[in-house]
This record gives structure tokens, C-alpha cells and sequence, in this order.
């Protein structure tokens, strides 16, 4: 009798995919659009999918890895979470353990610390391409808004984490970023002692992050990112790519989210989760001594995105620096899918081919002057000394916000007649001189301010004191 040869064991692959689709993928396009309707995780694509709409160089899949590294922070958080005890000076002998005697430790708390920064970067390069290619007006405004909310929620995450672990590094760095906080009119110092748990950084600042940063932040973020998704399909999906040119098709190809868009989605989250791994073994996240009240660093930094804001309180008055010119950025973020309307160009980059030289031209222009005013700020202008007599916040904020003001409105004017660019072009141009300036407002506090804030070649940087 002819012994028959035994089946072999699935592999866990095999056995994971069974778990998942019981039923296998359907061979049919008909029958993969039912899997996609009938599945929970896959319920935020559509159906079918434009083929220009997964093109890479489009959309350089800056959503899903937004997706993707807010799953690795919550995994990694949650194993960080049980070793960690918000309390001082426990918790930096918490992450010193992490470090040396949980099995991997090091690696996840890596893991945790680059995925954070990289979100930000992620977060904030995804809304660029929403606003080059106008994929915010009509009918996506209202996503514009949650997306702007959850940069904000990203950057309260990182920062509340930021002093988790006690080091004179967070301890430091929290205490110059909650100081712009006090400048908030009336209710400055109030506001500050509420978050800080006191009149400085202390053990109840250090549970008041924690509580934040386990609970709300993270809840408000997954439920913001929850309807984000669920919008994007509400409007119609991911706008479509085309050329300035080029006329709308009114028949777009057309093809099923399974295995088209879900195989290119797999393969773009595991490069990239490789990627961060291999850097989270060869960059550790950093660490100093233990938090000391008594010893301030030469500099004292904030975090690094908030060095453009650093920046800008040594040329303005804090009133000014700190609150009213963010403000009025933010507001204006806010608003931008109000003020450019145009339907033609959704999906065209930069608009059109004059909008593409006029970002240019901005990012040029900026480059140039941003560091110029800087150093003539630093080196020359002195308004307080010049109007004594008037109060600081005229004299040292005021007017040199409207000696800046007025040459960019001056500047925009000249646009619009050398150019003859519209609206929806000169929104373009003016959003991205002032988002390069302040990129290189923080590469300046990053890179070029030394002990007491002050200018020096980065070659030439006295060794800072810790």
C-alpha cells in the first residue's frame, strides 16, 4: 500500500491570511469590491481607485505613513507604559532601566522617540501637498481643518512627551516652550500654572504630561484621524493628479482597491517600518543627566519645532512673537481653502507653470531675506533704544512687525502686476515665502544660536555647558 505523503503545515502567513479573509480574495473585480464594502479595516478605501490617484510622485504616500507611524507609537508607547512610572526622579531611573534591562528596551524607546520627530516632519509635508496641489477647496475644506487640528495635536503629543524622560535635556527644553504660554494676555500666568502644576517644571508638570499624553492627546487624535479618513471618501476620495494643462478626463481609468492599492500600501508600510528600525538601531534617542532645577544649560533650547518660535522672540516683543504673529499664522492656515476657490487646478501642482516659478521666486526671496533681517536685528536695528519713550510692546513689537508687513504687501502688489497672477497664485506665493522664512528662522535657533542665544557659526560654537 502506497503511504501517502502528509500536508504540510500552513505557514503563519497563511494561517493569518485564513484568519483574516476566511474566504480567501475573490478572483473577480465584482468580488473584490464586495470584500472591500464588507471589511471593517479596508471600509476607508473605496472600491475601485483612480490609476493617477496612486501614483507615487503625487501623493508620496505622506497619509499612510502618517497612519503608520501613529501605529508604531502606540505600540511602542504601550510597552513603554508599563515601564514607566511618571514620577520624579523615578522616571528617568525608569528610562535608564528601559535602556539597559527590558528585553529590546532601547530599541523600542528609539523607535518611539524617531517615529514622534518623523510624524511631525510627515504631518507637516502631507498639508504642503494638500495646499500645492489645492486639494483643500471645495467640497474638502472642512478635512483642511481637521488636518491642520491634528498637526497641532501631533505637536502637543510630542511635546508633553518630550519631558517624560526627566533629563536635563526635556527638563530644560519644557521650561523655555511653556514660558511662551505666560504671554497669552490676562490669562498668561494662570493658563501656565494650570499645565505646569505649579510656578515651574516640577513632579506635577511631569504627571500632567504623562495624563496628556496617554489619554487625551492620543484618543483626540485617533478620532480626528478616524473622520479624516472617513471625509476623505465622503468628498470623493484623493483628488486627481494632472498637469497644468491638461483637461479633466471624464472617464478615468479606473481599477479595484484589492490587490491594486492594498499590495502597493503593504509593501510601502513595511520598507518604511525596516527603514525606522535599522535608524533605531544605529541612532539612539537621546539622553542626558538626570533634570536639575539649579543648573540651567548655555543655551536653554526649546524643542526643536519650536525654535522658529524661539527665534522670533529675540526680534519681537513676547506679545508679539510669541502670540500674535502665530496666531495670525495659524488663523491664516486655517483659512486658506476660504481664500482660493479656483476648481481648475485641484490636482495641479503649484497651480500652474507661472504659480511653480513664483514658488520658486518666494523660496528664493526668502532664503535671501529671512537671514539678512536677522542679522540686522541682531547687529543694528535697536528700536527700544531708538523710541525710549514708547512702550516696549509698540517700540520693540509693532513696528518692526509692520516694517516687515509692509514690504511683503508692497512685494505681493508687485506680483500681481509684473506677473499677472491671481489669487489662488498669490495666496501660493505668499504662504510659501512665509513658511520658508520660518524654516530658516528655526534652522537659525537649531544650528546657528550658542551660549546666551547668540550668533555663531556653526564651526565656530563655543562648547555649550550643561
Amino acid at each position: 500500500m502506497e503511504e501517502q505523503t502528509p500536508t504540510p503545515e500552513p505557514s503563519l502567513f497563511q494561517r493569518m491570511k485564513h484568519r483574516l479573509t476566511p474566504e480567501g480574495v475573490p478572483a473577480d473585480d465584482r468580488g473584490r469590491m464586495r470584500m472591500v464594502m464588507e471589511s471593517l479595516i479596508l471600509h476607508i478605501h473605496p472600491a475601485k481607485v483612480e490609476t493617477s490617484s496612486m501614483k507615487w510622485t503625487y501623493t508620496w504616500g505622506l497619509g499612510g505613513l502618517s497612519a503608520l507611524l501613529m501605529a508604531i507609537l502606540g505600540g511602542t508607547g504601550i510597552i513603554l507604559i508599563n515601564n514607566y512610572t511618571p514620577a520624579a526622579p523615578q522616571a528617568y531611573l525608569d528610562i535608564l532601566e528601559i535602556n539597559s534591562n527590558v528585553w529590546f528596551g532601547e530599541l523600542i524607546r528609539n523607535l518611539h522617540h524617531w517615529s514622534a520627530n518623523l510624524l511631525i516632519v510627515v504631518t507637516v509635508l502631507h498639508l504642503i501637498r494638500v495646499f500645492v496641489t489645492g486639494a483643500y477647496r471645495p467640497p474638502r475644506e472642512l478635512n483642511w481643518l481637521i488636518g491642520v487640528a491634528m498637526l497641532l495635536l501631533v505637536i502637543g503629543a510630542n511635546f508633553t512627551g518630550y519631558l517624560l524622560p526627566w533629563d536635563q535635556l526635556a527638563y530644560w527644553a519644557i521650561t523655555v516652550g511653556t514660558s511662551i504660554i505666560s504671554y497669552v494676555p490676562l490669562i498668561g500666568q494662570w493658563l501656565s500654572q494650570l499645565i505646569l502644576g505649579g510656578p515651574e517644571v516640577g513632579a506635577n508638570t511631569l504627571l500632567n504630561f504623562y495624563s496628556m499624553h496617554i489619554s487625551f492627546i492620543p484618543l483626540a487624535i485617533f478620532g480626528l484621524m478616524s473622520y479624516h479618513f472617513w471625509r476623505v471618501r465622503k468628498d470623493g476620495g484623493l483628488t486627481i493628479p494632472k498637469s497644468s494643462k491638461q483637461i479633466e478626463d471624464p472617464k478615468p481609468e479606473r481599477v479595484t482597491t484589492i490587490p491594486n492599492l492594498t499590495n502597493r500600501e503593504m509593501i510601502f508600510a513595511l520598507a518604511w517600518t525596516a527603514a525606522l528600525l535599522l535608524f533605531s538601531m544605529l541612532v539612539p534617542a537621546p539622553l542626558e543627566g538626570i533634570a536639575n532645577p539649579a543648573l540651567s544649560p548655555n543655551p536653554a533650547k526649546a524643542p526643536w519645532y519650536f525654535m522658529g518660535l524661539q527665534e522670533l522672540l529675540l526680534h519681537f516683543h513676547p506679545l508679539v512673537g510669541a502670540i500674535i504673529i502665530p496666531s495670525i499664522a495659524i488663523a491664516g492656515i486655517f483659512l486658506l481653502p476660504f481664500f482660493d476657490l479656483n476648481l481648475k487646478s485641484v490636482g495641479v501642482y503649484f497651480r500652474s507653470q507661472r504659480g511653480r516659478a513664483l514658488t520658486v521666486l518666494a523660496i528664493g526671496i526668502a532664503l535671501i531675506a529671512t537671514p539678512i533681517w536677522v542679522l540686522l536685528d541682531e547687529y543694528l536695528l535697536n528700536w527700544t533704544l531708538w523710541l525710549p519713550t514708547w512702550d516696549a510692546l509698540i517700540s520693540n513689537g509693532l513696528i518692526p512687525l509692520a516694517v516687515i508687513a509692509l514690504p511683503l504687501i508692497l512685494l505681493d502688489d508687485r506680483i500681481h502686476k509684473t506677473f499677472q497672477a491671481d489669487t489662488e497664485e498669490r495666496v501660493l506665493f505668499i504662504a510659501t515665502f512665509l513658511f520658508t522664512a520660518f524654516i530658516v528662522l528655526t534652522l537659525i535657533g537649531i544650528y546657528f544660536r550658542g551660549p546666551g542665544m547668540s550668533l555663531y557659526l556653526p564651526w565656530n560654537m563655543p562648547v555649550v555647558v550643561h
